[in-house]
């Protein structure tokens, strides 16, 4: 009978001694975490597919910046279409999937997760662009450089994370300590400089940049336009434009770190990090921020909530309706 017992809390009982003991949990614990990430999941993956058929469909949105979002959008898309399902599976007792799968998952999942982050850097470039260099923006940002500059992002991730976990992929499971779990190691250095440091950085002082220079010329236009009659209501409304800048700048860099901070605080405790199933809940955070992205980046423009408008009524499938008005 206790033999039996031994047997039932083993991720393999045919395997005996080399397999993983399960680590059980109430049922209701786990019935919550099945529902949240999958309602994550699922929201994420309709409101970046929002987002792709907008973009893609009406010629009017087919402008530089939207070619941008429209990445970030595809990669956030992936995130809950393949990360978030997986991630899923990961906060099982038992890791049923085999070697492989686990090192692919990994693998899969740190590409999309860094080209969301290195699209939001791009994107921030665009906009450091547009706003303190007007002027040259036309002839500095094109359609085809973007693209260009998209492509090279994705194609770096692919070759980058290749190169992080090539020893994971070379042999799957060697950091393993029995059958039934799904372990990687990781360089936290590496990861922690090029994941998180570096896109922070960069996205911090372009932003503070940007809304240093947006509040400078709301002052300019202010003191400019101060012997007008109207003087007020002009006074308030720019007040209003500082706010509403400096509110979406803030709401941008705030839920990016906090996001991106609980992971990478890990990443200060050591050299080499094992990733598995008991640290797993730190990624949700990182992950959850795919479906915040379409919110802040989208869901503020206007022509997204036309757009959105035009695709659940249907009028998407009418004849000519890419060339519809959304600005």
């Amino acid at each position: 009978m206790m033999e039996r017992l031994e047997e039932a809390e083993l991720c393999f009982p045919q395997l005996l001694n080399a397999s993983c003991k399960k680590q059980t949990r109430p049922q209701s614990e786990s019935m919550l975490i099945y529902v949240l990430l999958s309602f994550v999941s699922l929201l994420t993956v309709f409101l970046n597919l929002l987002v792709i058929v907008s973009i893609s469909h009406f010629r009017q949105l087919h402008t530089p910046t939207n070619l941008l979002l429209l990445s970030l959008a595809v990669s956030d898309f992936l995130v809950g279409l393949f990360v978030m399902p997986f991630h899923i599976l990961l906060t099982e007792p038992c890791w049923l999937l085999g070697d492989l799968v686990c090192a692919l998952y990994y693998f899969l999942n740190f590409i999309i997760v860094y080209a969301s982050v290195l699209n939001m850097v791009l994107i921030s470039v665009d906009r450091y662009v547009a706003i303190c260099d007007p002027l040259h923006y036309s002839t500095r940002i094109t359609q085809k450089k973007v693209q260009i500059f998209v492509l090279l992002c994705w194609i770096y991730c692919v070759l980058y994370n290749f190169m992080f976990l090539y020893e994971n992929l070379k042999q799957p499971g060697r950091y393993n300590s029995c059958f039934g779990q799904c372990v990687i190691n990781i360089i936290g250095a590496v990861d922690l400089v090029m994941n998180f440091i570096f896109p922070v950085s960069t996205i911090v002082v372009l932003y503070l940049r940007v809304f240093v220079v947006a509040v400078s010329q709301a002052r300019a236009m202010r003191s400019h336009i101060s012997a007008v009659k109207l003087q007020s209501s002009v006074t308030v409304t720019v007040k209003k434009s500082e706010l509403k800048a400096a509110r979406t700048l803030g709401v941008t860099v705030v839920v990016f770190l906090m996001c991106y901070c609980p992971p990478y605080c890990v990443s200060l405790s050591g050299y080499d990090i094992q990733i598995d199933s008991s640290n797993s809940y730190l990624m949700f955070p990182l992950l959850s921020n795919s479906c915040l992205n379409p919110v802040i980046y989208a869901f503020f423009y206007p022509w997204f909530r036309k757009s959105v408008k035009l695709i659940v009524t249907l009028e998407i499938l009418q004849p000519n309706s890419c060339e519809a008005s959304l600005l």
